[in-house]
C-alpha cells in the first residue's frame, strides 16, 4: 500500500493498487481509471460542474456578460456581445442557464457563451 495511491470511491477503503491503467479495491473489487478523479467533497458524485466560456465556475445568482452576438430563436432580437446578466440560474437542461436579459425577456443560454463576472 502505497500513501499516494487514492481512496476507493466506492468503500473508501485505503488498501488499493495499481494494474496497469486501472485502480483496483481489494475489498470490494471495485476498478476505475486513473484518468478519473474520484469525487472530493467540493464536488459530490453526480453533481455538474458548469464552467463559463474560459473554466470559471457558475454558481446559481451570478452575474455573466455575454461573449458572442446570440439570435433569439422564433424573434429578429439579438442579444449583443457584452450584454450583462444578473441573477442567472443553473439548469440541467440542453442549455445551462436560466435568466432573464433586459429588453429581451426570459432566456436559456450556454454556459459556453458567457463569461463570469
Amino acid at each position: 500500500m502505497t500513501a499516494d495511491l487514492p481512496k476507493c470511491p466506492q468503500c473508501s477503503s485505503g488498501y488499493t493498487y495499481e494494474d496497469g491503467p486501472l485502480y483496483i479495491c481489494p475489498e470490494c473489487a471495485h476498478e476505475w481509471s486513473r484518468v478519473e478523479a474520484p469525487a472530493t467533497a467540493a464536488q459530490p458524485a453526480g453533481e455538474r460542474v458548469y464552467k463559463d466560456a474560459y473554466g470559471n465556475v457558475l454558481a446559481d445568482g451570478d452575474s455573466v456578460t455575454v461573449i458572442k452576438d446570440l439570435k433569439v430563436k422564433g424573434s429578429s432580437l439579438v442579444v449583443k456581445v457584452g450584454t450583462k446578466v444578473r441573477n442567472i440560474r443553473l439548469v440541467d437542461e440542453d442549455h445551462d442557464i436560466d435568466c432573464k436579459i433586459d429588453g429581451v425577456g426570459a432566456m436559456k443560454l450556454k454556459s459556453e457563451f458567457v463569461k463570469k463576472l
